[in-house]
């Protein structure tokens, strides 16, 4: 154990060093307080509704994809798309040691949150009204004066810890109030006073899949305060004279209590495990031995430092430079670290078993977001994390039996539509990231496209694709089959489209290992979109058993068959064959000309995520300086700065990643193929710091301020004609030049040969 937090810290103190000395500051760029307002950008109040209008984001303090996030608290309890804050509140309830899915519509699960009080003991309404003025926000530390309360509190964190730090303004008496957030009044709360400890933990339910069902797994914290408690207890809403522990009561707590004198400060060490208590006690001794809340917070510093600076991006509009590192911290809140420092970790899917591994173990995936755009950066960012992702899925898929469609909680859930672990999965080892276990790899994605489980219960559970048996038998969903066990019931069209991109995904997979006969049968099922495209209309379409189409039909209202969208909107989720999507339309022409009434109408909807690629859709048309227009009005109309500034939930990073993708030039459209559609930089110059110690330049030439469309690309010098790029010269590193002007340029990247390519052969 000396030995763990010995190495944990000589590493941080080396790395804080090392940052701070050579690199100027890029975390005060970041602004953790955007997206915790509601959206009010132009396709948030058009398409959103009240819940995806909020980017569902917190001011997390924290270190990169950590177990816990230590936010301000203005919202209690562990309910479904309600985040611990809200910009809009004006009532401080403590930080909380939380487990939100940043920027999601899910639930918070297995936190707890301490709130400074003076004065008389409170154990009911004891919030404390504050001023945004007197908060201070940043990704390792958060400031707020709590004037009402006659104290100034903080709290910074470590990747499995927190550290809070209350300071009194006048002499007076403080209390802790601990409270475990169980909605369902379970879990342990314990004073220890004699060893000035509290302890506890909450446990965890699911949601979806299997809704209110023990997760097999709990929130354990334990907490250390500096100076001997004093009064202390328990309490049951407003009763506080109780033992000192309590067992599955609502509305239960603990109190401990000091006496502070003006000036005097009070620190509170926390360890956080999803394995045990003796995790967290270990968690606590390795990461925070000390009570030094500013060597803390300098080291938490330090690693976000060493974080955003992966990537340079040089420009005179500080906005930009904010809203792109904001957009940096945000990728990097979710999935969350499951294991302890010695490896210790909740068993996927069981009831309360534990594991161990080298390395780490992740959960908590927005697979159908992410997969898109989020992890697809980090690909390119950190491969090594990303093999750690996959290894991660790979030990859910093996400890549960089956791969899982979108893992949270450290359990099955099949939210959403699509089973997209195997575009993540397959991605990884065809871009050379994942080599280990293939065959493995293989089998269980295999096993999720072919079959379903014998056993009932455990489909309801939520392990294999939802309808597969219908999806298989008519190649398509057919309206019939209304999906019966799934959150999202009925979608069939949309959950149709994500299959045949999923199918696509495993045949490049069975390509690569040889497997010749699955290849063709999952390249045929690819194209299955074929079949829900309606001619008469231009569109995607619900399609009964036998193969008539819904007689009623409006391309741009919402529809059971859709999910969270319009059949127009989904009739672009064609990412694995856009040249046969224009076949079907008419020609490349008829796509533009589809494109175009999307965009001309209004239809767009950032906030939805399977429309992310439709903008650089123009780049397999003869216009792609279109796709250069679209994605500068998105750039500048969807985000900004502010509280308000993300135009929908944020997705566990999916809508910050399109931004930074489409703010440095390229974008893929299609994760498994390597390619990266080009479009118009908005930075002078954009440097990204490979882990392989190359670096990939992206410079912007522009003929004026107002110069967005490109002209000439060259690479390392030399003229470079496609109109996209591929992963394996992003990893080489080099210079990709950019000339852009003030008129499009109707010419480049404007020929077959120079667009990307899908599974149908493209044409003029």
């Amino acid at each position: 154990m000396r030995s763990i937090r010995f190495c944990f810290v000589i590493f941080i103190a080396l790395l804080g060093n090392n940052v701070m000395a050579q690199v100027p500051g890029l975390v005060k760029y970041v602004n953790p307080l955007a997206g915790t307002a509601t959206a009010t950008t132009p396709s948030a109040l058009k398409h959103g509704d009240v819940l995806a209008n909020f980017a569902n984001t917190v001011p997390a303090v924290c270190t990169p994809f950590a177990m816990t996030q230590w936010t301000p608290q203005t919202q209690a309890a562990e309910k479904k798309c309600i985040p611990p804050y809200y910009y809009k509140d004006n009532n401080f309830e403590g930080f909380r040691g939380s487990h939100w899915i940043s920027g999601s519509c899910m639930q918070d699960y297995g936190s707890v949150t301490i709130m400074p009080i003076t004065g008389k003991l409170k154990t009911t309404n004891y919030y404390a009204q504050y001023n945004h003025k007197d908060e201070h926000s940043t990704p390792y530390l958060y400031t707020v004066g709590l004037p009402s309360y006659k104290i100034h509190t903080g709290v910074t964190a470590t990747p499995r810890c927190g550290i809070i730090e209350v300071t009194a303004d006048a002499a007076d008496s403080l209390y802790l109030i601990i409270t475990p957030n169980s909605d369902w009044g379970e879990g342990y709360i314990k004073v220890d006073a004699k060893h000035n400890e509290i302890y506890g933990y909450n446990p965890v339910h699911r949601i979806y899949q299997g809704w209110g069902k023990p997760a097999g797994f709990n929130g354990y914290f334990v907490i250390k305060v500096e100076k001997a408690i004093g009064k202390n207890g328990t309490f049951i809403t407003d009763n506080n004279n109780l033992p000192d522990s309590l067992m599955s009561r609502k509305n239960r707590g603990a109190y401990v209590g000091f006496k502070l004198q003006k000036g005097e400060k009070l620190h509170i060490r926390i360890g956080t495990s999803f394995s045990s208590l003796e995790g967290a006690r270990k968690n606590l001794a390795a990461e925070l031995p000390g009570w030094d809340f500013n060597a803390v917070a300098a080291k938490s510093k330090a690693i976000w430092e060493q974080a955003l600076k992966q990537i340079e991006v040089n420009t005179d509009n500080q906005s930009d430079k904010h809203i792109f590192y904001t957009s940096l911290y945000h990728s990097m809140q979710a999935p969350h670290l499951y294991n302890d420092v010695d490896g210790t970790y909740p068993q996927f899917s069981s009831d309360h078993k534990l594991a161990t591994i080298k390395g780490n173990y992740y959960c908590d995936f927005s697979l159908w977001d992410v997969f898109r755009a989020e992890l697809p950066f980090y690909e390119i960012l950190k491969p090594a994390f990303i093999n750690n992702i996959v290894q991660s899925l790979m030990t859910m898929g093996d400890q549960g039996g089956w791969l899982p469609i979108f893992p949270c909680w450290d359990n099955y859930t099949s939210e959403m539509v699509g089973d997209h672990t195997s575009s993540v999965i397959t991605s990884a080892y065809l871009k050379g990231i994942s080599k280990d276990n293939v065959q493995n790899a293989y089998r269980l994605m295999r096993q999720n496209a072919f079959d379903q489980p014998k056993n009932w219960k455990d489909y309801v559970d939520g392990k294999g694709r939802r309808a597969l048996d219908s999806y298989l038998k008519y190649g398509y969903i057919p309206l019939e089959d209304s999906v019966k066990e799934a959150f999202h019931k009925m979608e069939q069209v949309s959950r149709s489209l994500e299959y045949n991109y999923d199918d696509f995904a495993l045949s490049q997979m069975a390509k690569k290992l040889g497997k010749t006969d699955d290849y063709n049968t999952l390249t045929k099922r690819a194209m299955y979109y074929k079949n829900l495209f309606d001619p008469s209309v231009g569109f995607v379409r619900g399609r009964m058993r036998d193969g008539t189409f819904t007689k009623h039909f409006n391309p741009d209202s919402t529809q059971t068959y859709i999910t969270e969208g319009t059949p127009r909107q989904y009739t672009f989720y064609v990412p694995q064959d856009v040249p046969g999507l224009a076949k079907l339309m008419g020609g490349r022409d008829k796509l533009e000309s589809a494109l175009d009434d999307l965009f001309a109408k209004n239809e767009y909807w950032h906030g939805n995520e399977p429309g992310h690629q439709i903008p650089f859709m123009y780049n397999f048309t003869a216009q792609p300086w279109k796709t250069q227009k679209a994605v500068r009005t998105i750039l500048y109309g969807e985000y900004s700065n502010g509280p308000g500034g993300l135009g929908g939930n944020d997705d566990a990073g999916q809508m910050s990643a399109w931004y930074m993708f489409a703010s440095m030039g390229f974008y893929p459209l299609n994760p498994i193929s390597g390619q990266f559609l080009l479009c118009s930089p908005i930075f002078d110059n954009v440097t990204i710091n490979l882990t392989n110690g190359k670096k990939l330049q992206v410079v912007t030439h522009k003929k004026s301020k107002n110069s967005m469309y490109i002209n000439v690309v060259k690479w390392n010098g030399q003229a470079y004609s496609k109109n996209y790029i591929t992963y394996a010269n992003i990893m080489k590193g080099g210079t990709l030049d950019i000339y852009l002007q003030d008129e499009p340029d109707k010419n480049w990247g404007a020929d077959v040969a120079q667009q990307p390519f899908g599974l149908t052969a493209a044409s003029n």
